[in-house]
């Protein structure tokens, strides 16, 4: 067996660089499914982005941000923090954490009517 990989090197090198790409990204898969998993639903927190929080409850972050009012990703340049944004607003971070949680609570909300509209259709 080790002869026709030293009998074909530019073959083998290849298979061996495919073999660890494939490892690599199946190692990226299984960490961000093992942690999303053990992020779902987190409460909301200062230090997070509305990007975060949006993945954490599996809601567009677009959608999550014009519905509590935040600036959108292209206004700000860089995803910021909610400590930012309440920072930058002027107000306390209390009151875009009730903001962003309202507007998760409206999304889920409709959300549950989507599924029902498409449940009695049946």
């Amino acid at each position: 067996m080790l002869h026709k990989f030293r009998r074909h090197r530019l073959l083998a090198s290849a298979f061996a660089l495919s073999s660890l790409a494939s490892l690599a990204f199946l190692c990226l898969f299984l960490w961000r499914a093992i942690y999303w998993e053990a992020h779902e639903n987190e409460p909301v927190r200062p230090w997070m982005t509305v990007g975060y929080v949006g993945r954490s409850w599996g809601l567009d972050p677009r959608e999550l941000d014009t519905r509590a009012g935040l600036p959108l990703p292209e206004e700000r340049g860089h995803p910021l923090t909610l400590a930012e944004i309440a920072r930058d607003r002027g107000v306390p971070v209390e009151t875009v954490i009730a903001e962003v949680e309202a507007a998760i609570e409206a999304l889920r909300a409709q959300d549950a009517e989507g599924d029902g509209k498409a449940g009695s259709d049946e």
